[in-house]
């Protein structure tokens, strides 16, 4: 079976690789595309906390400039071999069975997608150092929200006020599907 046109070889092989694995929560298409422009406009080491079985890597991947290289860690030694499988012939991909927190003395990151739930639950301030000027944070799995301060759930949703008023941030929320948006942070 051939992927999609609009779904790159790479994507694939890790989607077949996350069927294989039976694991379900990995990066969704309408993110990955962002991702893909993203890192096209990236250079230096992009890193991802969170592979899980790579989809969120692929997707980065896709979009990866001539000389730029991503690493990316997994605490799940099992997920993180999985998706070593799938970039165990790409030198400008590194799949780590690691902790997020260890992964600082390669950074700073031109890019940083995360994708675990520590570091995002953290705040700015898990980050900001790991991010050079000029780099992104890139944060997935929101729920939109048109209020402010952003409300979900009748609560004030604090990690997403937290970042939109971050003064080491610029951020925006952009909405990639209907029930779902990312927050993009650009390190002033």
């Amino acid at each position: 079976m051939s992927a999609p046109p609009d779904v790159p070889d790479v994507v694939e092989r890790a989607f077949a690789v996350s069927r294989r694995r039976g694991f379900v929560s990995f990066c969704r298409n309408e993110t990955g595309r962002l991702l893909a422009a993203l890192a096209a406009s990236r250079t230096g080491t992009m890193a991802e906390f969170g592979t899980g079985t790579g989809v969120g890597t692929a997707w980065l991947r896709s979009g990866l400039r001539e000389g730029t290289k991503i690493v990316t860690a997994e605490l799940d030694p099992k997920l993180a071999g999985a998706a070593a499988e799938i970039f165990s012939d790409d030198p400008a991909v590194e799949v780590l069975a690691a902790d997020w927190s260890k992964l600082g003395v390669l950074g700073p990151f031109s890019l940083l997608f995360l994708d675990a739930r520590e570091p995002k639950d953290s705040g700015p301030d898990a980050v900001a150092e790991l991010v050079e000027p000029g780099g992104m944070v890139v944060l997935d799995d929101f729920t939109p929200c048109a209020s402010w301060p952003p409300v979900y759930g009748g609560r004030v949703d604090s990690l997403r006020e937290h970042w939109l008023v971050d003064e080491r941030f610029t951020t925006v929320e952009v909405m990639v599907a209907q029930d779902t948006a990312v927050l993009i942070a650009t390190r002033r």
